[in-house]
C-alpha cells in the first residue's frame, strides 16, 4: 500500500509498504480522509515524540472498515467509522480515574504506533466508532481536533452567557470560537493576524475579530467588556498571546492554555496575584469521542469551515506540510489516500 513514512526532521516520503494485516481484537480501516494537525507539523519540522526510525504519520483519520480480526464482535465490513487516535497505559492513577489523556505513558497512532496518511491501517477495536450516515467522511475527520476544543470548554469554568477571547485562529482556536457558540457564550472576540483567519473566524462563531498588528488587543476586549472576559483561551501558543490572553481576563476570572508551546514563555506572578486570576490547562481528551460525532452529525457545531484544502496523498508534503507552513491563510488540510 502507499503510506507517508517518515524518517526524521523534514525527511519524509510516500512510499510503497506493506499492508498491515488484523490481529485479534483489531480492525483493518480503509482511510478516506486524514487531516494534517499542527503536531504532524511539529514532528516534521523538529522531531521530538517519535522515536522509531520510521513511522507512518497521522493520528485525524476517518474511513471504512474492510476486515476485523479474531474476537471483534461490534465492527462488520462496510461500517464507517472514526478512530481516537489515543489510550493510556490503563494502570497509572491518571488512568485509573478515567484521564488517560494525562498517562505518562500515553500512546497514540502516528506518533508511537503507525497512523492514517496511509491507505489502510489497523487499530484496537476500542478506538473505533461508528458514523452515523448523516455525517460525511470529512467532517469526520474533524472529529479528533473538535474533541480536543469540546474537552477544553468542557475543563474551563466557562458557564452559558459568559464572555470569551480565544487568541489564535488556526483549526483549534478557530473550533474553539464555534464551540463556544454552540455552548451559548454572549460574546466571542477572536485575535488574529492572518486576514483570511479572521474571515473564518467571522463565518466560525466570532462576533468581534482583532488584528493585534493594528489594535491594542488587550485594551479593546478590556473596553468591550468592562474590564475582561470571563474566560480567555490561547490557541497560538506563543509569548506574546499567553500574556494577552491573561491580560484581557477579568479579575477571579480563568486563562485557559489549549495550544502546545515550543518556547517557555515569561510573565509577572503578580499580575495573576492581585487578580486572582486562574491559569489552568486542557490536554487532548478522554471519553468524548461519541459525543463529538453526534454533535457535529447534528450539526450543532459548524466544523466545515475549517478545511480549507483536500489533497492526495501524493501531494501531502508538497501541497500540505510545505503549504501550511508557507501560508498561513491555510487551516486544516485533509488527504485522501485515492
Amino acid at each position: 500500500m502507499k503510506a507517508l513514512v517518515y524518517y526524521g526532521t523534514k525527511n519524509a516520503k510516500v512510499e510503497e509498504v506493506s499492508t498491515p494485516e488484523v490481529t485479534k481484537g483489531t480492525v483493518k480501516v480503509k482511510v478516506e480522509y486524514a487531516g494534517i494537525c499542527g503536531t504532524d507539523l511539529h514532528e516534521y519540522m523538529h522531531k521530538s515524540f517519535v522515536t522509531a526510525d520510521k513511522m507512518i504519520l497521522g493520528h485525524e483519520f476517518t474511513g471504512e472498515v474492510v476486515e476485523v480480526g479474531e474476537g471483534v464482535t461490534r465492527f462488520k465490513s462496510g461500517d464507517r467509522v472514526a478512530v481516537e487516535p489515543i489510550w493510556g497505559c490503563g494502570k497509572c492513577a491518571s488512568c485509573k480515574k478515567g484521564n488517560y489523556n494525562t498517562c505518562p505513558n500515553m500512546e497514540s497512532y502516528g506518533i508511537h504506533e503507525d497512523g492514517g496518511f496511509a491507505e489502510y491501517i489497523v487499530v484496537k477495536e476500542e478506538n473505533v466508532f461508528v458514523l452515523p450516515e448523516s455525517l460525511s467522511y470529512e467532517l469526520a475527520a474533524l472529529v479528533e481536533p473538535t474533541a480536543v476544543v469540546l474537552h477544553a470548554v468542557r475543563n474551563s469554568e466557562f458557564r452559558v452567557g459568559d464572555k470569551v477571547a480565544v487568541f489564535g485562529a488556526g483549526p483549534i482556536g478557530l473550533l474553539l470560537s464555534e464551540t463556544l457558540r454552540a455552548a451559548g457564550a454572549s460574546k466571542i472576540f477572536v485575535v488574529e493576524v492572518n486576514e483570511k483567519r479572521r474571515e473564518l473566524a467571522k463565518e466560525m462563531g466570532a462576533d468581534v475579530v482583532i488584528d493585534p498588528s493594528k489594535e491594542d488587543a488587550v485594551k479593546s476586549i478590556q473596553e468591550m467588556t468592562n474590564g475582561g472576559v470571563d474566560v480567555a483561551y490561547d490557541a497560538a501558543g506563543i509569548e506574546v498571546t499567553f500574556n494577552s490572553a491573561l491580560d484581557c481576563t477579568k479579575p477571579n476570572g480563568e486563562f485557559m492554555v489549549v495550544s502546545v508551546f515550543s518556547k517557555p514563555v515569561s510573565y509577572h506572578p503578580a499580575t495573576q496575584l492581585i487578580t486572582e486570576k486562574k491559569i489552568t490547562a486542557s490536554l487532548g481528551y478522554n471519553h468524548i469521542f461519541g459525543e463529538v460525532i453526534d454533535l457535529l452529525a447534528k450539526g450543532s457545531i459548524n466544523a466545515g469551515p475549517v478545511i480549507t484544502n483536500k489533497i492526495g496523498l501524493d501531494d501531502i508534503i508538497e501541497e500540505g506540510f510545505d503549504k501550511l507552513i508557507e501560508d498561513k491563510s491555510e487551516c486544516k488540510i485533509l488527504v485522501s489516500p485515492k
